[in-house]
């Protein structure tokens, strides 16, 4: 199973949780799974977090496509069913225009494509104003996780002074 982040995964771990700064040892976790095929993201959401012009962006930039994803042929079925998905919701014109521009609308369409298990801090939400990434997932039976709860199933350990 290969997890698909979203940008508030990054946004979030970098100035709260996981700190280039002071808890390497979380993006050292992303880099390594992201090179056996299990953690990735998208470009347009290497694209957001490039543009913060920080610490953060300075590593996303590192990371280039094998991180960050560029959509290919193989996710036009899928980007079209999560538009249909949404247009088909009794969602406000203007929440569903903004989820198709955004990169929520391409990161739940990749995981669709493959598959894949998205990660994200958004929680499920009633309002009919904006389209929420696990509102989107329980809509199209993709599954959807936090970060905290892919950390424990994948059994994720960042130990100080080794191994116990």
């Amino acid at each position: 199973m290969a997890y698909v982040l979203d940008a508030n995964v990054f946004m979030s771990a970098h100035r709260l949780h996981y700190g280039l700064d002071f808890c390497p040892a979380f993006w050292d976790w992303l880099v390594t799974n992201n090179q056996s095929g299990s953690v990735f993201s998208i470009e347009k959401v290497g694209d957001e977090i490039v543009a913060g012009d920080d610490a953060l962006s300075e590593w996303a930039a590192q990371r280039g496509v094998g991180f960050f994803l560029r959509p290919d042929s193989s996710m036009f079925p899928s980007l079209a069913a999560v538009s249909t998905w949404a247009t088909g919701q009794s969602y406000e014109q203007s929440a569903i225009a903004t989820f198709l521009q955004v990169a929520d609308y391409y990161v739940v369409a990749q995981a669709l494509a493959g598959q894949h298990t998205v990660v994200t801090h958004e929680v499920p939400s009633a309002s009919t104003r904006k389209i929420k990434i696990p509102d989107a997932c329980i809509g199209l039976g993709i599954k959807c996780l936090t970060p905290f709860e892919m950390l424990r199933r994948e059994r994720a350990r960042f130990v100080l002074g080794g191994a116990p």
